[in-house]
């Protein structure tokens, strides 16, 4: 295996797991073939009731089994803990690297000496045949597709970070117990203590999850939306600067946050139109200039799908925006009812 110069590996990837089932074994396979030797996999088992940390031995990989599932979150620190090389690769347990996945985040360190952490992204061909699994992930992968490469935030499922770095700013927040925004709020402290993200959009994954109308629902509403929305208001209310510029990329751009607006201001016109049919017009109007303003979204899923995909994703691409907004709402009110239930980590800023 090539090695620093003091014989540690270069890259460490990490993989928490938590019932992984066949989507893990999946991802196993994919490490053993296209990790190079200069890397370590360590895989940190969750409290498994399956056994699937019993499918590890055989690929040889270091395994750490924790007694009682703590999240994602405490998983990856351990991780992390383990960990010999200068930087830290985490990866999901139902993701899929490719053969040039890992080489391409450590020429990105080597070739950026700057940044100290890398998001990816998603690949444009999801794992999962149904629709609204290849409708969520693909939606995944244009959006990091469109983001800017200087990030605001960083990634669990295809992140890497100078492992100085990652203790400097405490790691991941442990007081997230699900799967959740753990990973989103070690963005803002590494942004708010100057360590720059860079988004690079070749090193690529393939998601395996399936998504099902249920599931996709709870995840985004009650794991994704809430919990994001309250460190939101709580990123705004410490710094109107870090907020802004938070709220400036990705799935938090302008056109994002003025089609919220819109889907809320045409819902509320059609309700009305039962009292006031001369809403109609205006409420056509709202609806039309949605469309516009999302029509790349459309066009990409149109030359990635057809036109029958591109047709259905719609009204699924306006209920994340009704939901999105909902969640916005209810996380305002708890804010001023309320104060979040734990205030941010402490980091310790670039000299």
């Amino acid at each position: 295996m090539p090695q620093t110069s003091h014989g540690e590996p270069l890259i460490s990837i990490v993989i928490p797991v938590h019932n992984g089932g066949n989507l893990f074994h999946q991802c196993l396979i994919h490490l053993k073939q296209y990790v190079p030797a200069y890397a370590e996999v360590i895989v940190v088992a969750d409290g498994e009731s399956d056994g699937s940390w019993q499918l590890v031995e055989p690929f040889g990989f270091r395994l750490i089994k924790l007694p009682q599932s703590g999240g994602p979150a405490k998983a990856r620190n351990a991780g992390a803990r383990a960990a010999q090389g200068d930087i830290l690769f985490f990866v999901d347990a139902d993701v899929l690297i490719h053969a040039e996945t890992v080489e391409r985040v450590l020429s990105a360190f080597q070739n950026h000496p700057e940044i100290s952490a890398l998001i990816g992204s998603y690949d444009d061909a999801p794992g999962a045949p149904n629709f609204l699994s290849q409708y969520k992930n693909l939606f995944h992968h244009y959006t990091h597709q469109q983001g800017k490469e200087d990030a605001s935030t960083f990634w669990g499922a295809c992140g890497a970070i100078r492992r100085d770095v990652f203790w400097a700013v405490g790691g991941f927040d442990e007081r997230y117990r699900k799967p959740c925004i753990e990973d989103i709020e070690l963005g803002y402290r590494l942004k708010q203590a100057g360590y720059p993200i860079r988004l690079c959009k070749d090193v690529q994954v393939k998601h395996l999850k399936e998504w099902k109308t249920v599931s996709l629902l709870r995840a985004e509403v009650f794991y994704r939306a809430l919990p994001w929305t309250a460190l939101l208001l709580r990123i705004r209310q410490a710094s109107v600067q870090d907020y802004q510029s938070f709220t400036s990329d990705l799935n938090l751009r302008f056109s994002s946050r003025l089609s919220v607006i819109l889907i809320f201001a045409a819902v509320l016109m059609l309700f009305n139109t039962l009292w006031l049919p001369l809403l109609w017009l205006p409420m056509s109007a709202l609806s039309i200039v949605l469309l516009a303003i999302n029509l790349p979204v459309y066009q990409f899923f149109y030359h990635k799908r057809g036109l029958l995909f591109a047709l259905k994703v719609i009204p699924w691409h306006l209920l994340y925006y009704f939901y999105s907004g909902l969640a916005f709402a209810i996380s305002l009110g708890r804010h001023h009812l309320q104060p979040y239930e734990f205030a941010p980590m402490k980091v310790r800023t670039i000299d």
